[in-house]
């Protein structure tokens, strides 16, 4: 049986704070068949006059090609709505925003609860664990074609870095790689030799509202417009991202294919316009699993595959409007309907995840359409040299304790500044602190147990310490294990929970401690637990698993293999849908018959 817990609910359009419903659900493994054609292998002659190409995973040599002109794939993006999906969006306006705010309970954290504690009557009977896929994906002697590939990545420069890897990788085949993000990145994109072209918002605001309001959803109805106008921004900028020339160079381009992070929210549409295959790149898990929670939701684990609906779809009601209105003006497609299944969903696209599986496995219940391929690190650190003055002080003493928040702005960084300080001094120990967008360390004076950095990179910076304290971002984290220090993390919202409790579960640090919640005590215990040789030892030997990996290198290869032959892409479109519905499909489709709403139907 399962019930959602009701309590603080939020509507979008009206910011109306509404009651709670139920539904229920017997047994919560689903079974769920979904149809993912394989395509067959490029051969040299499916692309006779493209140039000459390179065989999947020999990225250390890359193709010499000559001619520009490569084929254009279709995006599979296009589906027949459902007659389930006719019928939700009968609802009157006040029956759709009532049905959305009884899905969700939404914590102090921001994150989405989902209470299975209790139970309801007429439950729908379940089956076993579904899998994306179960056939097996050759990639041996596939030959791959020069594209103009576009990368649009949302968010701050913790998401930006691997992706900047990976252009450099995807260069190397001879690829035209464009590298599409926010304009504060420019000159960090441009130095590492791949092209950019700026998207809307501002990665600041956005990260200011995340870290105010503990993730997406708004803690005040008056708060909802100002990330919502910058969500739009990074939306409607996507189009002319992989149509527009080099805006410095003049040079045109048009994207023959686009890798994107889930954040760039409008993704798939782009693909669906241009008539090209988009693949998911992604830091956090965002592909539905029995094994893992989805980042944004705090569950137990007969919750987890459910929490990656709930979330997909409380982020599209909360977009809808400005997709639909890309979709009409700028891409000349139909809108959307309200409770369509489509809302942008990725599960049926291939999707890399950039995480050490051996941190976080691959769930069993992915298919080969997902890869977990390893941290994808861009290795900055090999041309760093530190001031002299900085350089000194590291050699003085004993390796210190790194403590930053990177991207992550403070609301009282003098305060912040205060507790950190005053746990170094109780556990006796050296300290870096990094400002960051915090301002950390901003107005204080500090001792010469202290040293204050503006910026280092953390693969120079982390081999140097003992243990690290920071924010819980996917790429500090993996610099951190990379260099086998202990972690302690301090979640602000979002996937850096995620993080931490990975971290914690693996014996590399202590449980994490939210940012509201740091305090002397806690932060002191915190640097006292990583530095038991227990722990850096536990780190160290993942330090080495990690140490020989090649993320970089097997996530091209995974962008390479999943690259169709011919049209259309591999679809669960090709069932009877009203047969044999998906796991979205099926989810929406119970939302019909537990929600007992008058819809004239």
């Amino acid at each position: 049986m399962l019930l959602l817990s009701l309590n603080k609910l939020i509507c979008y359009r009206s910011h109306i704070i509404c009651g709670g419903l139920k539904f229920c659900h017997k047994q919560l493994n689903i079974n769920v068949r979904e149809n993912f054609h394989v395509l067959p292998d490029i051969k040299a002659s499916d692309i006779e006059g493209l140039g000459r190409c390179t065989p999947v995973g020999s990225h250390r040599h890359p193709p010499i090609d000559d001619d520009d002109n490569a084929t254009i794939y279709r995006s599979i993006t296009e589906k027949k709505t459902p007659r389930h999906e006719l019928k939700l969006d009968k609802l009157s306006e006040h029956e759709k925003k009532k049905l959305i705010s009884g899905l969700v309970k939404i914590q102090n954290d921001g994150t989405v609860d989902v209470d299975l504690a209790k139970t309801a009557p007429n439950s729908v009977e379940g089956g076993t664990s579904f899998y994306l896929n179960d056939t097996s994906l050759e990639s041996s002697n596939k030959l791959i074609p020069r594209l103009k590939i576009a990368i649009l990545v949302a968010g701050t420069r913790g998401d930006v870095q691997p992706f900047l890897a990976i252009a450099k990788r995807l260069q190397e085949f001879g690829h035209h790689v464009r590298l599409a993000t926010h304009a504060n990145f420019k000159s960090f994109v441009r130095s590492a030799g791949v092209e950019f072209y700026p998207l809307g918002g501002d990665p600041r605001i956005l990260a200011g509202y995340m870290i105010k309001n503990k993730g997406f959803i708004p803690s005040t109805p008056g708060d909802i417009a100002l990330p919502l106008k910058q969500i739009k921004a990074v939306i409607e900028s996507f189009l002319p991202a992989c149509t527009e020339p080099d805006m410095e160079t003049g040079v045109p381009f048009r994207a023959q294919a686009i890798i994107a992070n889930p954040p760039a929210y409008g993704h798939v549409h782009v693909a669906e316009a241009l008539g090209v295959p988009i693949h998911i790149f992604s830091t956090m898990p965002s592909t539905p699993t029995y094994e893992l929670p989805n980042p944004y939701a705090r569950v137990p684990q007969a919750g987890y595959w459910l929490s990656y609906i709930v979330v997909d779809l409380l982020i599209w009601w909360a977009t809808k409007g400005y997709i639909n209105d890309l979709r009409k003006r700028k891409l000349k497609l139909p809108p959307i309907s309200y409770f369509s299944i489509y809302n942008g969903s990725i599960y049926h696209l291939p999707t890399v995840y950039m995480w050490s599986p051996h941190l976080v496995p691959k769930p069993r219940d992915w298919g080969p359409l997902v890869d977990v391929v390893g941290y994808c690190f861009l290795n900055l650190g090999s041309k760093y040299k530190p001031r002299e003055e900085f350089n000194e002080w590291i050699q003085k003493g004993t390796k210190p304790i790194y403590i930053g928040f990177g991207s992550m702005l403070l609301e009282y960084p003098k305060e912040t500044t205060d507790i950190i300080m005053e746990a170094l001094k109780a556990t006796g120990q050296r300290g870096i602190i990094v400002r960051g967008w915090g301002d950390l360390g901003h107005f204080t004076e500090l001792p010469d147990t202290v040293f204050l950095l503006e910026d280092c990179p953390h693969d120079w910076l982390f081999p140097q310490c003992a243990a690290v304290v920071h924010h819980g971002g996917a790429g500090t984290t993996a610099a951190g294990l990379k260099a086998g220090c202990p972690t302690t993390i301090v979640p602000f919202f979002g996937d850096q929970f995620f993080w931490g409790d990975q971290i914690h579960k693996r014996g590399l640090g202590p449980a994490p401690t939210p940012i509201a919640k740091l305090s002397v005590e806690s932060l002191s215990n915190a640097i006292r637990f990583m530095l038991q040789p227990e722990v850096k030892s536990q780190a160290m030997e993942l330090a080495k698993l990690i140490e020989k990996e090649d993320g970089v290198g097997a996530a091209v290869d995974a962008f390479h293999r999943h690259l169709p032959r011919e049209l259309p892409l591999p679809t669960a479109a090709s069932l009877d849908e009203d047969k044999h519905p998906d796991h979205l499909q099926w989810f929406l489709i119970q939302l019909q018959k537990w929600f007992c709403l008058p819809c004239g139907v």
